[in-house]
């Protein structure tokens, strides 16, 4: 009863027994695959590391083979009740056959094959850039993140090409039979074409790098943000800004638009902060309380200089600010902070008043 046909898989008779055989060797695949993941993950926190080494690239290639095991046993549960059947009518039935295509077993096997091949090939090239960037100095993170991400893309490209050759698909002739629709195509998705276009110019050319904090400069409306670049994309780049958020944005305004790297260069920058104070404050010790609220910061660099301007006589008092230098640091409007917690305790226990706006009305009586 349980060998009684249920349906057919190409030249194969399927029974309740292939199916539970199935159910089994996926159960079991997916239950070896979490547990592999599981160690790979494990060995990475303990080792405290985030460059990848051989046992994570083997670890990789074994969770990868679990699933190509599964298959094996898959069709090998065939011979079940499939005894004149062999593997090689299987792999030859004819799922679509015409004139001009013919797909069969085989070549979805061989596709598959090929992308699995590609993927191992890829940890490969990772493994191999990762170890050169733990040997050489003059590597760092972000431009082994680089030349992985340009291998990857160059693998698969040749991959898909592979593919076509292997269902036998002549490239020339569907790319000229479909040139008047990949125009049309162009036209609808390039501004797609011009983020992608832009990823590759910030992979090669290296300003902005995984890694950096950057700032990215707004509209006429909108204030610039800061943030760190978190990963670099064909189309798109991940950014997480300082309220913990992961945005994403297309290539292209990384490419376009104004961008200050605070990663590049110097390690120093020089920082603002604008304050007031009331009409008839004696200047001499406002400058003075202000250079002692930056130098009791730790992390402003004391032998750069600090310097304390009058810009304005404003509407409701003396306008005042006070520059300083400081690492280029993901937390300086933390800094910022602190320095005015000091601004505000020393100004209350010198009677510096910090004005706020006031509107004075006259009323002409007739």
């Amino acid at each position: 009863m349980l060998s009684n046909t249920l349906f057919h898989i190409g030249p194969y008779a399927v029974c309740f027994w292939n199916i539970l055989i199935w159910v089994i060797v996926i159960g079991v695949s997916i239950f070896f695959q979490r547990r592999i993941q599981q160690a790979l993950k494990t060995y990475l926190q303990n080792a405290k590391i985030s460059v990848e080494g051989r046992r994570v690239t083997l670890l990789r290639f074994l969770s990868q083979s679990v699933y190509i095991l599964a298959a094996y046993i898959a069709v090998l549960s065939f011979n079940i009740n499939n005894a004149n059947v062999t593997f090689s009518d299987f792999l030859n039935f004819k799922l679509i056959e015409s004139n001009k295509f013919s797909l069969s077993f085989y070549h979805i096997l061989l596709v598959i094959s090929i992308f699995f091949g590609a993927s191992i090939l890829l940890n490969f090239v990772r493994f191999y850039i990762n170890r050169r960037n733990n040997d050489e100095s003059n590597m760092n993170k972000a431009t082994a993140f680089v030349y992985v991400q340009i291998a990857k893309y160059i693998i698969y490209v040749f991959a898909i090409i592979f593919s076509f050759k292997a269902l036998e698909v002549d490239l020339t002739v569907l790319l000229t039979g479909s040139a008047a629709l990949l125009v049309g195509i162009g036209l609808g998705l390039q501004d797609v074409f011009k983020d992608i276009f832009s990823g590759f110019v910030l992979l090669i050319e290296g300003n902005v790098r995984v890694g950096d904090v950057v700032e990215i400069s707004g509209s006429t409306k909108a204030q610039g943000i800061v943030a760190k670049i978190l990963k670099i994309n064909i189309r798109t780049t991940q950014i997480e800004t300082r309220e913990g958020n992961v945005m994403i944005v297309p290539n292209a305004r990384l490419t376009q638009e104004y961008i200050e790297n605070w990663s590049h260069g110097s390690r120093l920058s020089r920082f603002r902060i604008q304050l007031s104070v009331n009409y008839g404050a004696d200047i001499e010790l406002v400058e003075k309380l202000l250079h002692q609220a930056a130098l009791t910061h730790p992390k402003i660099r004391k032998g750069e200089g600090i310097e304390v301007r009058l810009v304005s006589f404003g509407s409701s008092g003396l306008e005042m600010e006070l520059y300083f230098w400081a690492d280029q640091s993901w937390e300086v409007e933390i800094y910022k902070s602190d320095i005015r917690k000091n601004i505000d305790l020393l100004f209350r226990e010198n009677n510096i008043t910090i004005p706020y706006p006031q509107t004075v009305m006259h009323v002409k009586h007739d």
